[in-house]
């Protein structure tokens, strides 16, 4: 007999004991297709059940692929991995998700030759008790603004679950989250890409009530935000630059020109050269961090990030050894300085200040630097 011919569709439910939703979450399904003429094959993702939701699974006709490794992002990965068709169309199977604008969906990444379509919940009809009040009007539309913001998107809810991706399109993107982030990679990566994405109102219903949610706010909430900044290396690294810069030249005007009185304001004076040097040791920091957020990125640093990126290891080593002699030259001169005094107040803290200034956000950028070329030998090195 000759191969079957491979469906347009697969829709693939990620799966960990819903035995109490998922038969009604594939009918839906199977009900919002049969009118449409779609080939299509429904997979489920196991992800370790327990309880019956194999069983149903197969006795519904469903393809069931068991994923060993845990989490959201990885059920889906393997259900996708092993999809047949050429649109590929997920959900929870939680019976939350509008199941009959499945057909519409498709025909919807079809009809504009989008590599992905979302089913926005925020533009759609949201049962009341549906969504929690911190994720409808915190959480998503936070998410959703940065997304817009960072990578040009003009989405209305990053948070949806329900979405038909082009398989040829997301085998390009290096989809690599096990966890809930899976959502916020998948987005980011697409906008990244420049794929064409569109989206169709759908909304949310109330899932079961005695079903325990497997996302945690707080904790999934600062998986998605960590890695919408990773992939975002420019942000810290051209703000932490200007916070750097910025800081240490107004320290320079203020130790040549010393404290300066503009109407009943005190500038240049101990309190401000402090503010500078907190802003110029966070400015460094924040720079730093982008070098190290950048050895696994694909976007281009700017070049001066690139050359400390790619420093020769002598270099580097000089860089550090001359840092260190300047802390020690600072720290016996004002011993030296406090001893022939009697070991009485000194009336240096303007100067010393400024030269922790100096000395600080020299020590912070060649530590730092230390610390990103030791993470680029050890990705560098076999394992």
């Amino acid at each position: 007999m000759p191969p079957a011919e491979p469906p347009a569709l697969s829709f693939v439910f990620p799966c960990l004991n819903e035995e109490g939703t998922l038969a009604l979450c594939v009918t839906a399904v199977k009900k919002a297709l049969a009118p449409s003429g779609i080939s299509y094959e429904i997979i489920v993702a196991d992800n370790g059940s327990t309880d019956r939701s194999r069983d149903i699974a197969l006795e519904l006709g469903c393809r069931l692929v068991p994923i060993p490794v845990r989490g959201y992002g990885a059920a889906l990965k393997g259900g996708i991995e092993a999809a047949t068709g050429s649109y590929i169309l997920f959900a929870d199977s939680d019976n939350t998700y509008l199941y009959e604008h499945t057909a519409s969906l498709y025909l919807e990444a079809v009809k504009h030759q989008a590599g992905m379509a979302i089913a926005s919940r925020t533009t759609g009809v949201i049962e009341p008790g549906a969504m929690p009040p911190l994720h409808r009007y915190l959480g998503t539309p936070i998410l959703t603004w940065l997304i817009n913001r960072l990578f040009n998107g003009r989405l209305t809810d990053c948070n949806s679950g329900f979405r038909c991706i082009r398989k040829a399109d997301y085998l390009t993107w290096d989809i690599r989250s096990d966890g809930m982030e899976f959502a916020s990679e998948l987005l980011i990566k697409a906008l990244k890409a420049r794929t064409h994405t569109v989206e169709i109102p759908s909304g949310l219903r109330c899932g079961p009530p005695d079903r325990v949610a497997h996302l945690r706010t707080w904790r999934d909430g600062m998986r998605h935000l960590l890695f919408i900044l990773s992939e975002k290396p420019s942000l810290f690294e051209k703000s932490g630059l200007f916070l750097a810069l910025t800081a240490t030249l107004i320290q320079l005007l203020a130790l040549i020109t010393g404290p300066i009185a503009l109407g009943p304001f005190n500038i240049f004076d101990m309190h401000s050269q402090t503010l500078l040097l907190l802003i110029g040791i966070l400015g460094t920091q924040l720079y730093i961090f982008s070098c190290s957020l950048f050895l696994r990125s694909i976007d281009p640093p700017l070049s001066l990030t690139r050359r400390l990126i790619n420093m020769d290891e002598g270099s580097l080593f000089f860089l550090l050894l001359t840092v260190l002699t300047g802390c020690l030259a600072l720290g016996a001169s004002l011993t030296l300085a406090w001893a022939r005094s009697g070991f009485s107040g000194l009336q240096h803290a303007n100067n010393l200040i400024g030269a922790v200034h100096f000395l600080g956000v020299a020590a912070t950028a060649s530590f730092g630097l230390l610390s990103v070329h030791t993470l680029k030998k050890a990705r560098s090195s076999p394992s």
